[in-house]
């Protein structure tokens, strides 16, 4: 399945890009992972070969794009012009999901309209405030943040469209009016939505299946269905190994030279329910020890091949690579590359300690 995983490198835009600026990734992508702002950075950088962390938090800082809850009821990066129609098409279904937490936090809607207008109202005119300060204001309002009471608060106050995260301050996210922070975007129907969902999807993730489009999407397996029925007429369908996949256009006949260092969240394996063309089931539990943490891996020509760490000393950064198996000389001097391209993102000197798995 070496030719999937190729495939996936250049509908991503790892391999060859096309993009700019890191607005134009995340309108690409339509949203990129980011429960570790740090990794979520890297990986608009990853795309971006000049960019560099400072000029994305920039990015970030013009409300080139946000952080909110949407697909799978997950923090994702979104692009501005897209964070109202796909929160309106994600959100009631995270929320649906959440009705039994909800009752067992007791927090009912009363509590959580409540909350809600709290936060957005500690945020008018052009207010930023950090997590904790949010709780703080929750607090003085005798609304309880006790547990994960605050975690789901927030939360729903963004899938409701009023807050979204800007930058993050000494690894705490600030918060700010969505109303306030951008202008207002066009609007689209259900359905419309849907289609533009899985034309996103499709178009720069391919070659994937139905069933990787539901994992990603969060939707519901008839909503994703009708979305790709919609845009099949842009699409190729293909038969790989039994399975049906649909592809935004042919399959590169090259191979791919480059390694890259990705972030444990990278787009490039959560994107797949199935992610057997670039990961070998005996290191899926090291990539994945349990508690919700991914580990960043190394990829090789499509495939993992590795994990890696990063620890930040002084003025430099020290990057511990752990490899499954023996790299050739080719390989090595591309991971010396992907190490150089890290460290110009970062802005630090880079050294290397080799571990083993």
């Amino acid at each position: 399945m070496q030719n999937i995983a190729v495939h996936r490198l250049h509908s991503q835009q790892l391999e060859h890009t096309k993009l700019e600026k890191p607005g134009e990734v995340l309108s690409w992508l339509g949203a990129v992972q980011a429960q570790d702002y740090a990794g979520a950075k890297w990986s608009i950088g990853l795309r971006l070969p000049d960019s560099t962390d400072a000029g994305i938090e920039q990015a970030i800082a013009d409300n080139t794009f946000f952080r909110t809850w949407v697909m799978r009821g997950t923090l994702h990066f979104v692009a501005a012009a897209d964070i109202r129609w796909l929160l309106a098409l994600v959100a009631p279904r995270v929320i649906a999901r959440n009705t039994r937490r909800y009752s067992e936090l007791e927090l009912d809607e009363r509590t959580l309209a409540r909350s809600s207008a709290v936060l957005a109202d500690a945020l008018q005119g052009g207010k930023q405030l950090n997590r904790s300060e949010l709780l703080a204001v929750l607090e003085q309002n005798s609304i309880s943040t006790q547990g994960q009471r605050a975690a789901y608060m927030l939360q729903r106050a963004s899938l409701d469209g009023l807050i979204c995260q800007g930058v993050m301050r000494r690894n705490n996210p600030t918060y700010m009016s969505l109303e306030e922070s951008l202008p207002e975007t066009r609007a689209m129907e259900h359905d419309e939505a849907v289609a533009e969902l899985a034309r996103r999807y499709f178009t720069s993730r391919s070659p994937a299946t139905l069933q990787d489009f539901v994992w990603w999407s969060g939707l519901s397996t008839a909503d994703a269905r009708a979305g790709l029925e919609e845009i099949k007429p842009q699409l190729i369908r293909e038969t790989i190994e039994g399975r049906i996949y649909w592809l935004s256009r042919h399959m590169p006949e090259d191979s791919s030279s480059t390694v890259y260092l990705l972030p444990g969240f990278d787009e490039y394996l959560l994107s797949y329910r199935d992610r057997s063309a670039s990961l070998d089931a005996v290191y899926a539990k090291t990539l994945n020890a349990g508690g919700g943490v991914l580990s960043p891996t190394i990829v090789a020509e499509g495939r993992v091949v590795g994990t890696w760490k990063r620890r930040f000393k002084k003025d430099t950064v020290v990057i511990t690579v752990s490899l499954f198996a023996s790299l050739s000389e080719a390989q090595n001097r591309a991971l010396s590359a992907a190490v150089e391209r890290y460290s110009r993102f970062v802005g630090m000197s880079a050294t290397v300690v080799t571990s083993k798995t």
